[in-house]
C-alpha cells in the first residue's frame, strides 16, 4: 500500500469516527445540545483537529441527517414486479422497519428528535422522502384496487408501520423494561416481529399464516 493509500484510509477511519461520535451526541443531546468540543473529544480528536475535517456543526448534523433519510429511501421499497403479494411485500417491508430501528436506534432517535423540534433542518431532505414514500402509497392503493387487502389510504398504513416500528428506538428503555430484557435478544426481537407483522396484515385483512414464535 502506498504511503498515499494509508493517508486516504486514515482519512477515511478519522472521518468515520467524527460521524459515529456525532451520531452518539446528537442522538442524546439534539442539535443545540450537541457541542462540537464533545464530538472531538468523543472521536479521539482536539477540537482544532475536528475543524479541519468539518466545516462546522451545522454541516456535520445535516450530513448525519442525509444519513438517516438517505437509508430509508434506498432500504424501504416494494417489489414492483407483476403479481407480487401485499402479504409479501407487507411483510419484508415491517422487518426491514424494524431492524432498522433495532439495530440503528441512535440515528432513528436523532430524526424524532429534529421532528419535535420543529424539523426546519428536515426541508431538502422532504422531497426525496416524500417521493420515496409515494411510490409506496401508490401500490398499497394498487393491491386495495385490486381487492388484495384492506387499505383506504396507503398513507395512512405506511404511517401506523412507521409509528408502531419506530416506538422501539424512541423507547428503548420503556420497551426492555416491559419485556422485561433486551431488544437485541433474538427471542424478545422475534417476539416483537411476530407480534406487529400478524396485528398490522390481520388489519389490513389479511390471512397472515405466521405460526406463533416459540415460547
Amino acid at each position: 500500500m502506498s504511503r498515499t493509500e494509508r493517508a486516504k484510509l486514515g482519512r477515511q477511519e478519522i472521518i468515520q469516527n467524527i460521524m459515529d461520535a456525532a451520531i452518539i451526541e446528537f442522538s442524546q443531546h439534539g442539535f443545540i445540545g450537541a457541542s462540537t468540543q464533545a464530538i472531538a473529544e468523543r472521536a479521539g480528536l482536539k477540537k482544532s483537529q475536528l475543524h479541519y475535517y468539518i466545516e462546522d456543526k451545522e454541516a456535520l448534523y445535516s450530513k448525519v441527517l442525509g444519513k438517516v433519510l438517505n437509508a430509508w429511501a434506498d432500504f424501504f421499497s416494494f417489489d414492483e414486479t407483476p403479481g407480487s403479494e401485499p402479504a409479501e411485500e407487507l411483510k419484508k417491508f415491517i422487518k426491514m422497519k424494524l431492524d432498522y430501528a433495532l439495530d440503528h436506534p441512535q440515528l432513528s432517535r436523532i430524526f424524532t428528535m429534529e421532528i419535535l423540534s420543529g424539523g426546519a433542518r428536515l426541508e431538502e431532505y422532504w422531497p426525496q422522502a416524500i417521493a420515496a414514500t409515494m411510490r409506496k402509497v401508490e401500490r398499497i392503493n394498487r393491491w386495495a384496487e385490486e381487492g388484495k387487502l384492506r387499505a383506504p389510504d396507503g398513507r395512512l398504513l405506511i404511517m401506523h408501520i412507521w409509528a408502531l416500528t419506530q416506538y422501539y428506538s424512541d423507547y428503548t428503555l420503556q420497551a426492555e423494561k416491559l419485556m422485561d430484557g433486551p431488544l437485541t435478544d433474538p427471542e424478545v426481537r422475534e417476539k416483537i416481529l411476530h407480534e406487529l407483522t400478524t396485528f398490522i396484515l390481520q388489519g389490513c385483512g389479511i390471512c397472515c399464516g405466521i405460526s406463533s414464535p416459540a415460547r
